[in-house]
């Protein structure tokens, strides 16, 4: 099977920032030799506990603490950036770390009302989504002749783009630009049948890909025994539901945190984390299994929004250990070599 890591940089119970992305480079180590084939950070603003707010800066920083897994962004929110500074990022990384790269896109904020408004994000951005990826596709291209403004480095990289989505609307640009898809099922499990079809249904082969090729995300919680996986599941639910409520809620305090579970806010955070393996390394690897079998995914993108390093990393370790057959798994361009 093909795995690839999201990592979200999570902080928090006394996990610094400077320890979370030294961590995510460890865990990036452990997972380029478990056979994992990206490692991609998600573009989050003003979230305490989730600091990848730079994908371009700590996808630089994973490949320089690897040799061969891919790294980038699951992904850039474009509508936050002009494309020519996106280029000019991932062509230098490209550049860098030629053939290692992926430019994942999306065209939510990241972030909350008042943040957008503090990166002076236009209204209408994310109407502008489509030309933008397009534009992007131009720059990462080959020279233009007559061109006034280029990419530099970036021209000429073709850093391969992915369309990342939770709803049908990414599904249908991906399938009308035939690039790859990467359906965040993670946190937004909805439509993610519905995009699948879709996205296969109306693909148009391009220059970029020649068959559909789609990525799936999903919660992973595998430990060496079933309750200490259920006990990181339920951590991380209560993270959800504590962060959605709004409402800064001690840990210790079970009353008000159960309170919170129960609530629609909590029902909500349980709906979110709906695609998500738990349990032993074998019962995990089963689930994440039928998860690809039954979403049609060619890939499949492993989360796991908990701060102890430790029980990613061992996390990581046991899917792999029951899933990944080939350690020198490569995952190239669009598609995926084993």
């Amino acid at each position: 099977m093909r795995l690839s890591v999201l990592d979200l940089a999570t902080a928090g119970g006394g996990v610094t920032p400077r320890d979370a992305l030294l961590g995510s480079a460890e865990l990036a180590r452990h997972a380029e030799r478990w056979g994992y084939g990206r490692y991609w950070f998600s573009e989050h603003h003003n979230m305490p506990s989730i600091v990848s707010s730079t994908p371009a800066v700590l996808a630089g920083f994973i490949a320089s603490h690897t040799e061969r897994i891919r790294v980038g962004s699951g992904g850039v929110m474009l509508p936050n950036h002009s494309p020519l500074v996106i280029a000019e990022q991932y062509g230098t990384l490209a550049t860098l770390y030629p053939g290692r790269v992926d430019l994942g896109l999306g065209r939510a904020p990241g972030t909350d009302f008042e943040t957008v408004q503090a990166m002076r994000r236009s209204p209408d951005a994310s109407e502008r989504f489509p030309q933008d990826v397009q534009e992007l596709q131009r720059l990462l291209g080959p020279a233009r002749p007559g061109a006034t403004v280029r990419a530099i480095p970036g021209e000429g990289t073709e850093v391969p783009l992915y369309i990342l989505g939770s709803s049908l609307f990414g599904a249908g640009l991906a399938a009308h630009l035939g690039l790859p898809y990467a359906f965040a099922s993670h946190f937004a499990p909805a439509e993610l049948l519905n995009a699948a079809r879709l996205y296969r249904a109306e693909f148009r082969p391009s220059e970029a890909l020649e068959e559909p090729y789609m990525i799936a995300s999903m919660n992973v919680f595998a430990a060496d025994t079933d309750d200490e996986a259920q006990l990181l599941h339920a951590t991380a639910l209560e993270k959800m539901a504590r962060a959605l409520s709004g409402r800064s809620v001690d840990r210790s305090d079970r009353a008000e945190t159960e309170a919170i579970l129960r609530s629609p806010v909590g029902r909500h955070a349980q709906q979110m984390l709906h695609f998500s393996a738990v349990g032993d390394a074998d019962a995990a690897a089963q689930q994440v299994s039928a998860f690809a079998e039954a979403s049609g995914a060619d890939e499949v993108m492993v989360a796991m929004n908990v701060a102890d390093l430790s029980a990613r990393i061992r996390s990581y370790e046991l899917l792999a250990s029951v899933l990944v057959q080939d350690e020198a798994q490569t995952v190239v361009g669009g598609a995926a070599a084993d």
